[in-house]
């Protein structure tokens, strides 16, 4: 069984102190990663965090998190959104983690990461040249795989989101439906759980797809919170079996406070 702790949407600063939505991002990001680790009661085997890293898209916001994940000291992979600066992100973490586009082998499954960062532009997409390095991975896939990208690929439901969403996202569904070793999709961007499924042709089993709380603040929830608790942070639990089967946990706690 791989472990995968996924955190979503910090939106980091480059002032440690800083204000984000009326909250200190980088303390609600440690706060979350001890929370985790409590309501999990384990480190898990690797640590995703699903975009929209750095609010400000600032050198100290990536420094900030490169000390958060030295003291962490668990394997990460990151992805950037639409809040993130996609070559000081690679300059200031390359070496300390995952960085998406990419494909992590994990003991028998494939985490699949994908860009969907688009330079001045809130809504995402998948540029041609990672769509065929996407399409040649998925010919060559020997092991089952989770896909996880920042922007969702379907609408969720919410008016406030659906418009800046993945533009054009049947250019990425399609390959990804048509292959059986894609298990799940994960994204983050919504700031809210949310799951659902597609139906894949020739295939008895959908897709599932599910989306990802913020360390940081809520959105309006398009879906009722399985917790109670949709306006808390959170983070959810990936367990990916040995036999192929992704199961997930959805986490939350209460909003970090200064002492």
């Amino acid at each position: 069984m791989i472990r995968v702790l996924q955190l979503s949407d910090p939106h980091l600063l480059a002032d440690p102190e800083g204000l984000c939505r009326g909250r200190q991002a980088l303390a609600c990001l440690q706060h979350a990663w001890e929370q985790s680790l409590t309501q999990v009661g384990a480190r898990p085997d690797l640590l995703l965090i699903s975009g929209d890293l750095c609010q400000d898209e600032s050198w100290g916001g990536y420094v900030h998190l490169r000390a958060l994940l030295e003291r962490w000291a668990v394997p990460v992979a990151l992805l950037p959104g639409n809040h993130d600066h996609a070559a000081l992100l690679r300059a200031a973490l390359g070496r300390k983690a995952w960085l998406a586009p990419d494909v992590l082998p994990l003991a028998g499954w494939g985490l699949l990461l994908l860009s969907s960062h688009r330079p001045g532009a809130v809504e995402g997409w998948i540029d041609p040249l990672q769509l065929d390095w996407l399409r040649h991975q998925l010919e060559r896939a020997d092991r089952p795989l989770l896909v996880a990208l920042h922007h969702p690929p379907v609408a969720i439901g919410s008016p406030g989101l659906d418009g800046i969403g993945l533009s054009d996202p049947q250019q990425l569904l399609d390959p990804l439906l048509a292959c059986d070793k894609v298990r799940g999709l994960v994204f983050g961007h919504v700031h809210q759980h949310w799951q659902g499924c597609l139906p894949r042709p020739n295939a008895a089993a959908p897709l599932p797809l599910w989306g990802c709380p913020s360390t940081l603040a809520a959105f309006a929830a398009a879906q009722a919170c399985p917790l109670g608790h949709a306006d808390w942070p959170g983070g959810r639990l990936l367990e990916l079996a040995s036999d192929g089967v992704i199961s997930t946990r959805l986490l939350r706690w209460r909003p970090w406070e200064p002492a």
